[in-house]
């Protein structure tokens, strides 16, 4: 995946103002940065759910939006914008489970009903995912009679079904109470131990230090700066950088 000179803006508002971000096939790269920084947005341009009004983003080999054919761009069509979506999954913050469906159902309804794979195959291949999470025992439980973060990790288990190419998280254990973010993180280290490429946008640093291969600080709807955490952490070369983490780390992480 590879953003060049990324814009978008909501009407007035400019929200991405020049992005540049490059992640590689089987690399982690986390994301921090201020609220409103334009990191949720930048994820939603990746997933095709905003548009990209100015500037490059390639992800999985495509240009997002739209295709060259006979030396022109024709914008994708929402089926086309569909099938790209397939090869990404995306865990928010919020969980959107089916309220009326057990983790199990949640879980197979997308190869159902997106993949066309019959049900019995689904359930199975739920159940897998489901066991990977370790939830198997909650299979048949419905959201409201799981914990938030089981539901989170139903919800990873959901994308994990679809067999995606890439993964995005969006702050997965900022609606968490505190007790329940290893048990999602958790998780995520498994993935990323098995070589699941991952775009994280999260406020956790200990798990960007510890997973992450590249982390990028996001201010003012620009990717300021991009390193490897352990050396961005401790020598930030920006003082945007270097004040945003000073606010949430302090010298006692090692911030100089």
């Amino acid at each position: 995946m590879r953003a060049t000179g990324v814009r978008m803006s909501y009407g007035d508002v400019q929200v991405l103002n020049g992005v540049d971000f490059t992640v590689s096939a089987g690399e982690v790269s986390c994301v921090i940065g201020p609220s409103g920084s334009g990191k949720s947005t930048f994820l939603r341009c990746v997933n095709g759910l905003e548009p990209v009004l100015g500037g490059s983003l390639r992800v999985l080999g495509e240009e997002v939006g739209h295709t060259l054919r006979d030396g022109r761009y024709h914008p994708w069509t929402p089926k086309e914008f569909a099938a790209f979506r397939r090869n990404i999954g995306m865990v928010f913050q919020r969980f959107n489970l089916f309220a009326h469906q057990s983790a199990l159902e949640n879980v197979a309804c997308g190869p159902v009903h997106v993949l066309g794979s019959p049900a019995d195959e689904a359930r199975g291949l739920a159940m897998e995912h489901l066991e990977r999470v370790g939830l198997a025992g909650h299979a048949h439980k419905r959201p409201h009679q799981l914990s938030g973060g089981q539901q989170q990790r139903v919800a990873i288990a959901r994308a994990l079904a679809m067999n995606p190419a890439l993964m995005l998280f969006d702050e997965p254990t900022s609606a968490l109470d505190p007790e329940l973010v290893d048990e999602v993180l958790e998780v995520m280290k498994g993935l990323a131990a098995d070589g699941m490429t991952m775009v994280v946008v999260t406020h956790e640093i200990a798990f960007a230090r510890e997973v992450g291969d590249w982390l990028t600080f996001f201010d003012d709807g620009v990717a300021v700066e991009r390193g490897r955490p352990g050396e961005l952490l401790a020598a930030p070369g920006q003082e945007r950088t270097r004040a945003f983490l000073s606010s949430v780390l302090g010298p006692r992480e090692g911030l100089p």
